[in-house]
């Protein structure tokens, strides 16, 4: 057989005999005449392709000799045959049974279900899953290149399924099968991954989408081609219920993955399927899983309205939900959850530079003094690194009070010069407000200064005149 031709209906007649031998026939029972399986609709081939993977007994082996001949099938094979909705084929849903097939192939290539309640399974549960994922990944990839190859000639009374009528049951499938096996995770293998990966893009150019966002988005042409989120989102759904997320450890990577792809305005449409899972994996008391989750409702507070997110009281669930993490120790969580309130805060309060003044204390103030209680009485360097990061966000919130702060530890400088009070007492005070001031300047990366050169020195008091040279004069 040369590779590029189309196989003739001998070569497929023996194709289709191999096929029907590759497990001995049951007793009573004899392979059936290769010319009778060729003039069979294609749906009964497929059929017979899942019932033999299903087979007790089959090794691997076995089972590779079974995709392989029908991945030549799918490359090689007669396309009016394979997908023409007439002779043979006349009065079967071919979409249909293409759909069943390809679901029946991903299910070979699943993942093994964990049954505990820590969601996690040993590496070794997953040595079989890569060498799979190839092998399905060349079947499918083989049936999807077809299916967008459109300059094949078909009978004109025949009407022929095409990837058009395929992308809606089909490609989700589609997706979400590479995703499982195109992340670097314990079930995957380079080479897995890269089959994985060969095959989005194959669907991706046969149904002449541009790009992975195009798949999920659709086209905002004349034609108005859908995308396919809605329907990737309907499969993964009862896997990311409360009691079934962690049967399947690659459901959430999928999910997140889905979910970091989708921003402005796409996201609102979907808030609804995407804010209870993400919450979810932040609730769980795995860390891995906290973290992803943290992420993936960063994600959605970025890319979703204020006003969307404060319906059905979202809003107050999740600020009390990242808020509590703040009490963890654990570097990775706090180095997400931060971030991740600092750019929620403005949803539930307003912009600290349109608060007047004297203002009452508000949630920008409860996280910050939390994070520097933490950060002082925290013994771990690391931990203590990442709220030192972490403050940069607060301080660029902060930032437009700077004027403020200033103007109130000068006039307490002012103030000690006149009162009455121990000079001890009053040294003591007016070296903790000039280290305010010099916090202030190196937070601001030596804004204060500028600040500080228009006071008029000839009004002001000996403290505070020394006060205002020890900032101006320190090194940022």
């Amino acid at each position: 057989m040369v590779p590029g031709k189309y196989i003739s209906k001998m070569d497929l007649s023996h194709m289709l005999q191999d096929l029907q031998q590759c497990k001995a026939p049951e007793e009573g029972h004899s392979p059936a005449e290769p010319d009778t399986l060729l003039s069979r609709p294609v749906a009964e081939v497929l059929l017979h392709v899942q019932e033999k993977l299903k087979a007790p007994g089959l090794t691997t082996e076995q089972s590779g000799e079974i995709l392989h001949i029908v991945e030549q099938l799918f490359r090689l094979g007669d396309r009016h045959w394979l997908f023409s909705e007439c002779c043979s084929n006349q009065s079967t849903d071919l979409t249909r049974e293409y759909v069943d097939f390809v679901s029946s192939l991903t299910l070979y290539a699943a993942l093994p279900l964990c049954d505990n309640d820590s969601g996690t399974l040993p590496e070794s549960s997953f040595e079989a899953i890569p060498a799979r994922a190839c092998v399905v990944s060349s079947v499918v990839l083989a049936l999807v290149q077809r299916l967008g190859n459109g300059g094949e000639v078909v009978s004109s009374h025949c009407q022929a399924t095409s990837w058009v009528f395929l992308t809606g049951p089909l490609a989700p499938l589609l997706c979400v099968f590479a995703l499982t096996h195109m992340q670097e995770q314990a079930w995957t293998s380079e080479a897995s991954r890269t089959a994985a990966s060969n095959l989005l893009d194959s669907v991706v150019q046969a149904g002449d989408w541009e790009t992975t966002s195009q798949l999920l988005f659709g086209k905002n042409n004349t034609e108005r081609q859908p995308g396919i989120l809605g329907s990737i989102l309907e499969i993964l759904q009862p896997d990311l219920k409360r009691d079934s997320w962690k049967r399947n450890q690659a459901t959430k990577h999928v999910f997140a993955w889905i979910v970091m792809q989708v921003g402005r305005p796409w996201l609102t449409d979907y808030l609804e399927k995407v804010f209870p899972p993400s919450l979810l994996m932040s609730d769980d008391y795995c860390t891995d899983n906290q973290v992803l989750g943290v992420r993936c409702l960063n994600h959605i507070v970025l890319n979703v309205p204020a006003a969307d997110l404060c319906q059905y009281n979202r809003a107050q669930v999740l600020y009390h939900a990242l808020f509590n993490h703040l009490y963890t120790s654990e570097p990775q969580l706090i180095e997400v959850v931060l971030p991740c309130l600092i750019d929620f805060l403005p949803v539930l309060e307003k912009d600290p530079a349109c608060t007047g003044l004297p203002r009452k204390p508000n949630r920008y103030d409860e996280v910050l003094r939390l994070t520097l209680t933490h950060m002082e009485m925290e013994h771990k360097l690391a931990l203590r690194s990442v709220y030192a990061k972490c403050l940069e966000h607060f301080i660029e919130k902060m930032e437009c009070r700077l004027s403020a702060l200033v103007q109130s530890l000068l006039r307490l400088v002012c103030d000690l010069s006149t009162e009455s009070i121990p000079p001890a007492v009053r040294e003591e005070l007016v070296t903790k407000a000039t280290h305010c001031l010099l916090l202030l300047d190196h937070c601001t990366q030596g804004k204060l200064k500028m600040l500080l050169k228009d006071v008029d020195s000839s009004c002001t008091s000996t403290y505070v005149q020394r006060c205002i040279e020890t900032v101006t004069m320190a090194q940022t």
